[in-house]
C-alpha cells in the first residue's frame, strides 16, 4: 500500500504530456466563451402572454423580458430583477478569468499536480455557483411582500425543469453557456485522466525508489 502511495504521489509530480497542453491551452477557448451566450434560461408561458416571457441569465447580467417580469413581481410582492439582487453575478467574470489564467499557467509550466489544483477549483466554482443560483431563486419566491396587491404561497422557481405556479407554467433550462462549461469539464477531466494514466504506465517501479522511465513527452 505505501508503494501505491508514493507512486501516486510521484505521478502527480510528473510534467504534462506535451499534446495536453496543447488540449489545455484551446478549452481557454470555451471558458471565455460563456460570456457569449446565457448559462440558464427561464421562460414563463400563460394565457395572457401567448408568447410567454423568458429571461436569459448571463455570467454578467440578465436580459430579455425583465420589465415585465419585473411587473409581475410587484403584483405577488416579489422582489425586482435589477443590480442590487444580481450582485452575485458581480464575481463571476473574476472567477472565470481567474481559472483561465491558471488553465494557460498549467498549460505553459504546470504538472499533472497543479492541473489537479485547477480542475478541483473548477468543481468547487461550479457546486458554489449552482448553490447560489438555487438559494436566490428561494429568496426570490419566499421573501414575498405581505402587501402586494395578490397573495400566493410561498415557492421556489424551479431550478430545473417545468413548474406551476397559478396560471404560469415556469420552465428553468440550461443554455448555450453552460454548454460551453460543460465542454470545458469534459475537457479538463479528459486531461487529467489521461497525464495520470500516462504517468502511471510509464513509472511502474517509482514507489520502490527505481529510476522512472519518463518517455516522450
Amino acid at each position: 500500500m505505501r508503494e501505491k502511495f508514493q507512486r501516486f504521489y510521484h505521478c502527480l509530480a510528473q510534467p504534462l504530456q506535451f499534446r495536453s497542453r496543447i488540449l489545455l491551452a484551446v478549452l481557454a477557448i470555451p471558458l471565455a466563451l460563456v460570456f457569449s451566450a446565457p448559462l440558464w434560461t427561464l421562460s414563463m408561458q400563460a394565457p395572457q402572454y401567448p408568447e410567454g416571457l423568458h429571461l436569459h441569465i448571463y455570467a454578467h447580467t440578465v436580459t430579455g423580458d425583465v420589465a415585465e417580469v419585473n411587473t409581475l413581481n410587484h403584483y405577488i410582492g416579489m422582489q425586482a430583477i435589477n443590480r442590487a439582487t444580481l450582485s452575485d453575478l458581480d464575481w463571476i467574470p473574476f472567477a472565470v478569468g481567474v481559472l483561465i489564467l491558471l488553465l494557460l499557467r498549467v498549460a505553459a509550466i504546470g504538472d499533472l499536480r497543479s492541473l489537479c489544483d485547477v480542475l478541483v477549483l473548477f468543481l468547487y466554482f461550479s457546486a458554489f455557483s449552482m448553490a447560489r443560483f438555487a438559494y436566490r431563486l428561494y429568496v426570490f419566491g419566499h421573501n414575498l411582500d405581505p402587501s402586494a396587491p395578490f397573495e400566493v404561497e410561498p415557492f421556489t422557481p424551479a431550478i430545473f425543469g417545468t413548474q406551476q405556479v397559478a396560471n404560469f407554467t415556469i420552465t428553468s433550462l440550461p443554455a448555450g453557456g453552460s454548454m460551453w462549461i460543460g465542454l470545458f469539464a469534459i475537457g479538463l477531466l479528459s486531461a487529467v485522466v489521461w497525464n495520470f494514466t500516462a504517468n502511471w504506465r510509464e513509472n511502474p517501479a517509482a514507489g520502490r525508489g527505481a529510476a522512472a522511465p519518463v518517455g516522450s513527452r
